[in-house]
């Protein structure tokens, strides 16, 4: 009898249980959601709300006829294709399949955009969508990172920024490496955030992981954010120094680790049985990392190099608000440097431990250094680069109006806002007189409401309770007008090539002034104008002046090869470990693309790596794993006087195939068939 009562039946008891348990569980789902939707407890109602449509209206606008930019960087995009055929190649970021040579950079970037491919194919969408999400990631790490110690409100000004930042807008839809830099910078920062907070070995660890994978994207350009994390570190960290030492040891350490594997796989493994290391001159990846890609960026001395300090823009302080640049990123710098400047002043006095003070140190500090490093490099120098600073531009203006809103009824902080105010209308109407695809209306409209703003910001504590947030809000459309205008002409077209710019067609202005590209300038040529390369007359294509357009692609962009001349790489390619060669890898990755086959790029992105020496091609050669040579404009570039120094063998190689093999014409392209010698 007890046994049987302790069996549950049909009814009773058990019954009434899981029926109560039933309606629980809907009442628990809909208690986390509401959770959700509000958010933490010291955030008002309105934030959580707030945070979700900055993120949803991000996702739109960084998705927006995402496409429309096709393959975006082809360089990128045939690596990103080779990394989905092979593994060796996704882990070395090698440009083809078949490993001849890899890109100038880490290979971080790839494995995610590899891995999409993998995943989803190669398409646009594959390559471009992770970039996006990457865009709306970074957003939201700004807004958490502000947030924390400024409230909501700062946060979602500081993301909002982010999010309208013109070259930000550009490169969250691209496909080069900057987008993923960026968001582990904000990562880091992140990181760096909690660890001072709670004086954390474990979050200063998680540091080093972030700065270890920015250098498996871009190298050295992460450290530019190191020197004011470990400064914000050792100074307010709420622990005593030894222990603030010892936590900045570990994440120095972690930083070697996270980064320091591939390195050390790399320069271990045999030369023979990895591809050759695309940018450097021996085959190293720390001389890529140090010279080309690193001093070599500072001093223009750049071996390899189609421009270093002859063709990338005057140097100088000011560069950053110099013409070709300061429309892509410096709308609100002016107010972003006077907001941290009195933020670091009502800090002053705070104790040591004091986050604030500490969040102005982190941010400042890598607008501050990453600005002066960008100014002074005499080397290669392109304006999306800006794309790091948009992290630190937004913060510092979410944290600087928060806090001088807070002091808005004192002298320092009401002068604070209007003059940041003031300064935000003024250079926007003087970036927005840079062009005319907004006629008159909208520059005049930002001088007139922002100034309007400014001189009411000072008047802001005799004014009425219910005007203040107008004119707040006047102020906050003024500094935004502009930058959001460009942002909406960024995101309405397509963007391919080498060098890209944000903003409405048409408002470069003068490239070879300060901060332009001189010589190295796109063009456009007219159909018919290609010299009969291997994609065939009648194609328009972006060309650097000087004399080295012409043929396949060119050094700023790839071309998309005729059917017949896919078809002719595409048969019996199997007999074949390289359907093609071409000089520079522009215009090998065209033919990669479109046959999705491996195409030999001879000498790296700019025709100037020694790889292949011409001993080691006519081995190919002779071996049968090359089957035809594409004929471009560029088959010269590789000679004396080409670029900076670098290497002669394109050149040699070129010479030898057209003095050796027979010339073909496939679908009215010029190529040699390495199988047909003279």
């Amino acid at each position: 009898m007890d046994t049987m009562a302790l069996q549950p039946g049909p009814t009773g008891a058990s019954t009434e249980t899981s029926a109560a348990e039933s309606s629980v569980q809907p009442n628990a789902l809909r208690l986390r959601l509401a959770r959700f939707w509000r958010g933490p407890a010291p955030d008002a109602p309105w934030a959580r709300p707030a945070l979700l449509t900055l993120l949803a209206a991000t996702s739109l606008l960084y998705v927006w006829d995402l496409t429309a930019s096709g393959w975006a960087n082809s360089f990128y995009t045939a690596a990103a294709q080779a990394g989905s055929e092979s593994w060796k190649a996704l882990f070395f970021g090698s440009f083809d399949a078949s490993n001849a040579i890899t890109v100038d950079k880490p290979p971080a970037a790839l494995w995610i955009m590899g891995l999409s491919v993998r995943l989803l194919g190669l398409s646009s969408l594959s390559i471009l969508l992770p970039e996006a999400l990457m865009g709306v990631a970074t957003v939201a790490v700004v807004f958490a990172t502000v947030r924390r110690q400024f409230g909501a409100g700062a946060g979602l000004l500081a993301g909002t920024v982010v999010a309208l930042t013109p070259v930000a807008a550009l490169m969250f839809r691209f496909n080069n490496p900057n987008a993923l830099l960026t968001l582990l910078m904000a990562l880091a920062t992140w990181a760096m955030m909690r660890a001072i907070e709670v004086a954390s070995a474990r979050w200063m660890a998680l540091v080093g992981a972030f700065v270890g994978l920015g250098f498996l994207t871009k190298t050295l350009q992460v450290l530019l954010v190191i020197p004011f994390l470990g400064i914000a570190y050792l100074l307010a960290a709420p622990t005593t120094l030894r222990r603030r030492i010892g936590h900045s040891l570990v994440a120095l350490g972690t930083a070697v680790v996270s980064a320091g594997w591939w390195v050390a796989i790399v320069e271990l493994v045999p030369a023979s049985t990895r591809p050759y290391i695309g940018g450097s001159q021996t085959n190293s990846f720390l001389e890529l990392t140090f010279g080309y890609n690193g001093f070599g960026r500072l001093s223009g001395d750049e071996t390899g190099s189609v421009g270093g300090g002859r063709g990338w823009g005057e140097t100088g302080l000011l560069r950053m608000f110099s013409s070709g640049v300061g429309d892509q990123v410096s709308w609100l710098i002016p107010s972003a440097l006077i907001l941290l400047a009195v933020g670091l002043v009502i800090r002053g006095r705070r104790p040591r431990t004091d986050l604030r003070r500490a969040a102005y140190l982190v941010w400042g500090g890598w607008l501050v250094v990453t600005m002066l490093v960008f100014s002074l490099m005499a080397g290669i120098f392109h304006e999306y680069y800006t794309v790091a600073l948009a992290p630190a531009i937004g913060a510092l203006v979410g944290m600087g109006a928060a806090e001088a809103w807070e002091q808005r009824e004192t002298i320092l902080g009401g002068a604070a806002l209007a003059v940041a105010s003031a300064a935000a209308a003024v250079w926007g109407f003087v970036l927005l007189s840079g062009t005319t695809a907004y006629g008159d209306s909208l520059r005049y409209a930002v001088l007139v409401l922002g100034l309007t703003a400014a001189v009411l910001l000072l008047l802001v504590r005799a004014m009425d309770l219910r005007a203040v947030p107008v004119v707040a809000a006047a102020a906050l459309v003024a500094a935004l007008a502009g930058p959001a205008a460009y942002t909406v002409s960024t995101v309405s077209v397509g963007h391919t090539g080498s060098i890209v710019t944000a903003g409405p067609a048409g408002t470069r202005g003068t490239m070879g002034g300060p901060g332009g590209r001189g010589a190295f300038a796109a063009q456009v040529l007219p159909p018919g104008q290609l010299g009969g390369g291997a994609f065939g007359p009648g194609t328009s294509a972006q060309r650097p002046t000087g004399g080295f357009g012409g043929g396949a692609g060119g050094l700023l962009d790839a071309n998309t090869p005729s059917a017949a001349v896919v078809a002719a790489l595409s048969a019996d390619a199997g007999s074949y470990r390289w359907v093609a060669a071409a000089v520079g890898s522009q215009n090998a990755a065209g033919l990669q693309i479109a046959t999705q086959l491996p195409v030999m790029s001879i000498g790296g992105f700019n025709g100037s790596d020694p790889s292949p020496t011409l001993g080691q091609f006519q081995q190919d050669v002779a071996n049968g794993e090359i089957h035809y040579f594409a004929a471009s404009g560029r088959d010269g570039f590789g000679g004396p006087g080409g670029q900076m120094g670098g290497s002669s063998a394109a050149f040699e190689i070129s010479t030898w195939v057209q003095e050796s093999f027979a010339s073909v014409t496939l679908g009215g392209s010029t190529f040699y068939d390495l199988t047909k010698p003279v």
